[in-house]
């Protein structure tokens, strides 16, 4: 059965989510995974659908039904999930906080980069420093690690960053 991925943005007000699932559902499709957030006023997200191969198109062109309430695109996935991660694949967990300035994600994913890391999850937020004020910036990544990577040097790498960012770094392995 195909797969489509769906990106979603729109105003963010209740009855969004239940307004595509609604489409959805009417075509046949089903609703495998997702990820949404309110972001900056707006809600957004990403999900996957299957849906009969005989109503792709029937299902594409119906969410065009939800323009003025959700900006919806379609794209081709994978037909079958991808296989489970082999066992020798491990994943590395990165929590970082620390004063907010431009580049840390830059800086981070550089890092990885070069150390052929893919990263599965990045969740990224901001807040009120609670006793210091400004900024506060914080990130959850969760990368995986192929078989063989050696993750001291990665976390030598992190650590180092970590020190000329001026943020808190901790670092775990599964």
């Amino acid at each position: 059965m195909p797969r489509l991925v769906l990106t979603v943005i729109g105003d963010d007000r209740s009855g969004l989510v239940e307004a595509l699932a609604n489409v959805v559902t009417a075509h046949g499709g089903n609703w495998e995974r997702s990820q949404m957030t309110e972001l900056a006023g707006k809600f957004a997200g990403i999900v996957v659908v299957s849906v009969p191969s005989e109503r792709v198109d029937e299902l594409t062109g119906s969410l065009r039904e939800l323009d003025g309430l959700l900006e919806v695109s379609a794209h081709p996935g994978a037909e079958a999930p991808p296989p489970a991660p082999a066992r020798e694949h491990r994943t590395l967990t990165i929590d970082l906080v620390g004063n907010d300035h431009p580049g840390i994600v830059h800086d981070v994913s550089a890092v990885l980069a070069r150390h052929g890391l893919s990263i599965v999850t990045i969740e990224t937020t901001t807040r009120e420093a609670p006793m210091a004020g400004g900024r506060l910036f914080e990130a959850h990544v969760v990368v995986s690690i192929p078989h063989g990577t050696e993750v001291a040097e990665i976390r030598a790498d992190l650590e180092r960053l970590a020190t000329e960012l001026l943020v808190d770094l901790d670092v775990s392995e599964q």
